[in-house]
Parts: structure tokens; C-alpha cells; sequence
């Protein structure tokens, strides 16, 4: 049983391996050199302001949120798409009627203008 885990633990160790290895390459090539504007804090997309109490536009965190919901659907549809021959009709079903109600929902958001960035 060892035997089967053996590539995974070969693999593993060969990533870690050229992981460091370019964390190290970068410690020695860089110039470590840091500005201010390196220093300075980044806060989502924004530039950085002193007042914390500032309103933020929230079709930057609609779009966000957007992308969660669809990256979340691709996540469902890979383990359907691999065990479609088990499942059968009602898989196919099932995941025909998920899909037409994101594909609603994102229809709707189109219509309501969530994904302009004007």
C-alpha cells in the first residue's frame, strides 16, 4: 500500500524542492531595494486614503461576489461531468436545471447592469 503513495510523496518532494529553490533564487538575485510606494499600504484596488470612513463604490464587491458564484459553478460541474455515466438521466437533469438557474440569475445581473464599470 505504501507502494501506491510513493509517486504522490516523490512528486511532493520534488515541488518543494524547486519551491525553494526560487525563494532562494530570489533572495539572491533581488535587489531588496524597497520605496515608499513598495511600503505603502495596498487596499483592494483603491489607492490608499487617510479617512477610513470613506464609502466604497460596491459594484467593485457585486462583481466580486459574481465571480465567486460562477467559479463555485465550474467546481460543480467537474465532478458531474466525471461521474456523468453513473448518474444517469437524473444527473443530467439535475445539473441542466442548476445551470438554467445561474444562467437566469446571471442573466438578470446583465439586465440590472452589475457587471458595468463605468
Amino acid at each position: 500500500m505504501l507502494q501506491e503513495y510513493l509517486p504522490i510523496l516523490i512528486f511532493l518532494g520534488i515541488a518543494a524542492g524547486v519551491g525553494m529553490l526560487l525563494l532562494g533564487l530570489g533572495f539572491l538575485i533581488g535587489s531588496g531595494k524597497k520605496d515608499d510606494e513598495k511600503l505603502s499600504p495596498y487596499e483592494c484596488g483603491f489607492e490608499a486614503f487617510d479617512d477610513s470612513r470613506m464609502k466604497f463604490d460596491v459594484r467593485y464587491y457585486l462583481v466580486a461576489i459574481l465571480f465567486i458564484i460562477f467559479d463555485l459553478e465550474i467546481a460543480f460541474l467537474f465532478p458531474w461531468a466525471v461521474s456523468l455515466d453513473t448518474v444517469g438521466k437524473f444527473g443530467l437533469l439535475a445539473m441542466a436545471l442548476f445551470l438554467a438557474i445561474l444562467v437566469v440569475g446571471f442573466i438578470y445581473e446583465w439586465k440590472k447592469g452589475a457587471l458595468e464599470w463605468d
